[in-house]
């Protein structure tokens, strides 16, 4: 059994997170400021010893009394409106938060695991994006908070397992979705998501001709936990092979909701990403994983959960 810190542990792949190392026999100790997460996602581990809440931000010193077996290091701000809304706390979580928690790791002793993200590729000129490919990213651009924030983060980590010795891993996230994502969320899946059962517009930006390729939480959570096992140190792509058109899973969102909803186009946002898909070779052979949740069958798991916070806020 191990003791695990998980920033941003409140948030949504954080708390999932959380629910997959309690369930394998571990204790964790959450830290998050609750910027973008919700105590809604650990509301049910209130009460359980084997589950610790600190509200604090990872941008300052971060000391956790105690022994500590594992840094997850979670948090961050991860959608597009979060960088027009939180561009330095972006930023920082990023460069000072990653400094912060891989000083824990570093004086406890601890494993490390950094979630990055498949925007350090940028808009990539190559496809699909294998974790060798250096990326095409516009640093001053208004996604550059986010994609360079992560590039320091993943050279941070590499640094200190490289001249300190730390045991890191590094995960790559591709359009990750499900239950516990904010409505106002922002990216694709909740915006169509949440606009489908209120009957609303499906808001296009540009052609829709861009793609993205999508992994439920469960199957992503599956891979994180068997590269936090592994002894792996390079950066690890965890998503599907399956891409979609943004206007093609406009589309399916629509049928499988049976909404009415129709398209609106709008201009395109700024450095919008044409092409995602991720080389999964990595994740192939050396976990032994591949997603198993079909976008349909993720959609509708997903849009059960919004339904019910779409009533809940309804009802206050």
């Amino acid at each position: 059994m191990m003791r695990a810190v998980v920033t941003g542990g409140a948030g949504f792949l954080g708390s999932h997170l959380v629910d997959r190392l309690v369930k394998e026999g571990h204790s964790a100790v959450i830290i998050d400021n609750l910027i973008t997460g919700s105590l809604e996602n650990i509301a049910h581990w209130k009460g359980d010893s084997r589950v610790v809440f600190i509200e604090a931000n990872v941008s300052s010193f971060l000391d956790v009394p105690g022994e500590v077996d594992y840094v997850f290091h979670f948090a961050s701000p991860a959608s597009p409106l979060d960088f027009v809304r939180f561009p330095i706390p972006v930023l920082k979580a990023g460069a000072l938060g990653t400094h912060n928690t891989l000083g824990l790791a570093k004086a406890k002793g601890a494993k490390y695991f950094l979630a990055s993200t498949s925007e350090v590729y940028g808009d990539p000129l190559v496809s699909p994006q294998p974790e060798t490919y250096w990326g095409n990213v516009n640093s001053i651009g208004p996604r550059g908070v986010y994609d360079e924030a992560k590039r320091f983060a993943e050279a941070m980590t590499m640094a200190y397992h490289r001249f300190h010795g730390v045991d890191t891993h590094i995960v790559r996230f591709f359009n990750t979705y499900g239950p516990r994502m904010r409505l106002d969320d922002g990216r694709v899946v909740p915006n169509f998501v949440s606009q489908a059962l209120k009957g609303e517009p499906l808001t296009i930006y540009g052609d829709g001709k861009q793609t993205r390729s999508f992994g439920y939480y469960a199957d992503i959570i599956e891979g994180v936990y068997r590269l936090a096992m592994s002894n792996f140190h390079e950066p690890v792509n965890l998503g599907t092979h399956d891409e979609f058109t943004i206007l093609d899973f406009a589309k399916l969102v629509i049928k499988i909701s049976g909404s009415s909803s129709q398209l609106s186009f709008h201009d395109p946002l700024p450095d919008d990403p044409r092409q995602r898909r991720p080389d999964l070779t990595r994740a192939r052979e050396i976990l032994n994983w591949q997603a198993k949740v079909s976008l349909e069958d993720g959609l509708r798991q997903t849009m059960e959960s919004f339904q019910r916070s779409i009533g809940a806020a309804a009802k206050s």
